[in-house]
């Protein structure tokens, strides 16, 4: 009793030191995920000041999501929206800076030239009419969040606000580079070295002693000169931060065991099978290939791919051309390997059939059918209907075909007659295709496609060749359960090995390739495995350490196992990385230095004979053209030698290849023009015409971004 007395009376301190501890817990965990707070994980960036919030731009990432259907992954939509962002905060700065706008008279233009021509926003003779477009904004308002229908499409208040500032922006940045333009010229001294640049040339003799003259195992380069050359060239190796992994695949490939087990069932499928039945307590016979009496229906039952009637080029036929080609009608080949599937056919028939086609036709479309225009309203049934009319009126008389015309939809077509012309390749709707090809010169038909009910008339055929009527029953090669276990369980053994033991050679051990691959926070594919965000984000978490390893579910795959092999910090590339690229440079330098100073002599033939090299010549050399005969492009060269005076001998110059020593011995001096408007024109378009592209490129690059993408939406 006295113990549980002194809990009761200590009770108030216990729940205070577990309340403090629980806060301290959370309390940590806040600092240590800062946005938790606040606002950094509803801040997608942070440009010049202005915030990118989550909401608004996951709003415009699912609304271009609809637009762009499946051509486009969800890390690319992201990737435009955001540099969409980013154009309009940066150009909305110079906007600023510079007082820009768009006043009232302009947006008025802007939705003129956009709108103009829409038929809501005209008078009665087709004219724009400002006031319509007034009275159409001011409803959109007052009905807002409800759209109104404009053309094809309707839009809302809000859609519409937007658009008009998108016509601003677009007008604010044309002004903002036409301004930019007005400003960027060349000068009469630009155009003038320009003309000498290609007018000037001189002769030139010339020694080189190259690089490979001395063995590169008699220059010695530590890291030190290595990390020296580095500082002294950042600009070429300043780097991104990256991660590196490598990985390895256990892909869910069908094995051989799998292939012939696929072969075995597609042959079996030749002959008649008898099958015990439950229910009638009798034998029943199950009709093959070679008995089937509805060779459609046994194809599309025992196929994954769907029974085709068409007539089959050469071209189309693949690997199996050949022996195809050579295969008895209600003869059998196969089973055969096309990509993915495993194929056995049987030839129902062969035929000479054209390869180009000259028809006419005359299309009756109904509502829901492809391209069809918002005010058709008849039935399918009435399509038929009057497409059947059309044609028994031609049945009595084809001479009325270009005066039912104008019952056709086909404008294209209407326009030569009803007539159109194409080759077998070409894509037309297969109904159609398979009319015009498989029919005869002169017959004539109603046919439905996806477009509506045509009538069709075949007025020539030409090019005829060789085709077949197959019956094709394709399995899809997949790997059987017991391999897909197989993999998993070899997967799950490397990943157990890789505790103690080394990533790479346990691949080699087990006949896998460990790929390397470098990617950057925001990257997404991985050479070989597609849109892999799972696995970048992986490298990229704080707690993935060098050496950590993970096994991810890849589609189409099966699996991969990476392991984080470096981090890559952002700045200077290091030592140890540069060593390859940057060491060949440094021994150039070294070298360089080495010759020039076993380069005793003055004049190049003593200079020649110094180093066992000979007395080169090099004509017609001009400042635009950095190739010197003899050596390949050298532009130091050829720059020291338009420094140089006739009959000057000159100092030692590192060039690309070596060592070079150079004397002028002709200068051609340029014609001067009289006048340099023409290439001073040249010059000066040219620069415009790059100005905008650099323009926005050094706006963005000296632009205050914080990007925060990789922590809250990618």
């Amino acid at each position: 009793m006295a113990v549980l007395n002194k809990i009761r009376q200590r009770s108030l301190v216990l729940i205070l030191v577990i309340a403090m501890a629980l806060f301290a817990f959370v309390i940590g965990d806040v600092f240590k995920n800062s946005d938790s707070f606040g606002t950094s994980q509803d801040i997608i960036a942070t440009i010049n000041g202005e915030d990118i919030k989550r909401e608004p731009f996951m709003f415009a990432v699912q609304n271009r999501q609809q637009r762009s259907g499946p051509n486009a992954t969800e890390t690319q939509i992201k990737n435009q929206v955001y540099n969409e962002e980013l154009r309009r905060i940066v150009m909305s700065s110079e906007f600023e800076k510079l007082g820009l706008s768009v006043e009232k008279d302009k947006m008025r233009e802007l939705l003129e030239t956009s709108f103009g021509a829409y038929p809501e926003f005209q008078n009665q003779d087709s004219i724009f009419d400002v006031n319509k477009l007034n009275a159409f904004i001011a409803n959109l308002k007052d009905i807002q969040p409800q759209g109104a229908p404009l053309s094809t499409f309707t839009i809302n208040y809000a859609q519409w606000t937007n658009n008009e500032q998108s016509l601003a922006n677009g007008a604010l940045t044309q002004q903002y580079y036409n301004l930019v333009k007005a400003g960027v010229n060349a000068t009469v001294a630009e155009a003038e070295d320009e003309y000498l640049a290609d007018a000037k040339t001189v002769d030139v003799r010339y020694v080189q002693v190259p690089y490979t003259s001395i063995a590169d195992s008699l220059v010695e380069v530590s890291k030190s000169e290595i990390k020296a050359y580095m500082e002294k060239n950042r600009d070429l190796y300043e780097v991104d931060e990256t991660r590196e992994i490598l990985f390895v695949e256990f892909r869910e490939d069908a094995s051989k065991e799998d292939e012939d087990a696929l072969k075995a069932e597609l042959l079996g499928l030749k002959a008649d099978k008898f099958e015990f039945n439950s229910a009638t307590k009798a034998t029943d016979t199950v009709l093959g290939f070679d008995n089937t009496n509805n060779i459609e229906a046994f194809v599309n039952s025992n196929s994954d791919i769907k029974f085709s009637d068409e007539y089959l080029r050469p071209s189309q036929l693949g690997v199996a051309k050949d022996s195809l080609a050579n295969t008895e009608i209600g003869g059998y080949y196969g089973p055969y390997k096309d990509g993915t599937f495993y194929k056995y056919s049987k030839v129902l028939d062969r035929a000479s059939k054209a390869d180009s086609v000259k028809v006419r036709h005359i299309l009756i479309p109904y509502a829901g059918a492809n391209r069809v225009a918002p005010d058709v309203t008849r039935t399918p049934e009435e399509a038929k209907a009057t497409a059947d009319s059309i044609f028994n009126v031609l049945k009595g008389n084809r001479s009325k075909f270009k005066d039912l015309l104008e019952l056709s939809s086909d404008k294209v077509s209407n326009e030569k007659e009803g007539v159109i012309e194409f080759t077998y390749n070409q894509g037309f709707a297969p109904e159609f295709k398979a009319f015009s090809f498989d029919k005869k010169k002169g017959d004539m038909d109603v046919v439905e496609t996806s477009f509506g009910y045509h009538i069709i008339e075949v007025l020539d055929q030409s090019g005829f060749s060789n085709t077949i009527k197959l019956a094709t029953v394709a399995r899809e090669i997949e790997a059987s359960e017991k391999t897909i276990d197989d993999v998993f369980n070899g997967k799950q053994k490397f990943e157990i090995a890789a505790e103690s033991g080394d990533f790479r050679e346990l691949a080699e051990e087990r006949g896998l390739t460990a790929k390397p691959v470098t990617f950057k926070e925001l990257d997404e594919n991985i050479p070989g495995l597609g849109s892999q965000r799972q696995i970048v984000r992986w490298a990229y978490n704080q707690d993935t350490k060098v050496g950590d390893y993970k096994s991810f579910t890849v589609s189409g795959v099966g699996y991969v196992v990476a392991q984080l092999v470096d981090v890559n910090e952002e700045g200077l590339m290091s030592v140890e990385n540069a060593t390859t690229p940057v060491l060949a440079a440094v021994r150039k330098e070294k070298k360089a230095e080495m010759i020039r100073n076993k380069i005793s002599a003055t004049t190049l033939a003593d200079i020649a004979n110094n180093q066992g090299q000979t007395v080169k010549t090099a004509t017609g050399l001009t400042m635009k053209n950095t190739t010197l005969s003899g050596a390949g492009v050298e532009p130091k060269v050829i720059g020291t030698a338009f420094g140089l005076q006739q009959g000057v001998v000159s100092k030692p110059v590192d060039g690309e290849k070596g060592v070079y020593v150079v004397e002028v011995t002709k200068i051609t001096e340029a014609t001067k023009l009289d006048n340099y408007a023409a290439i001073l024109a040249r010059l000066s378009n040219a620069r415009k015409n790059t100005v905008q592209t650099q323009v926005y490129s050094a706006l963005e690059k000296a632009a205050d971004v914080e990007d925060n993408r990789a922590k809250t939406v990618y």
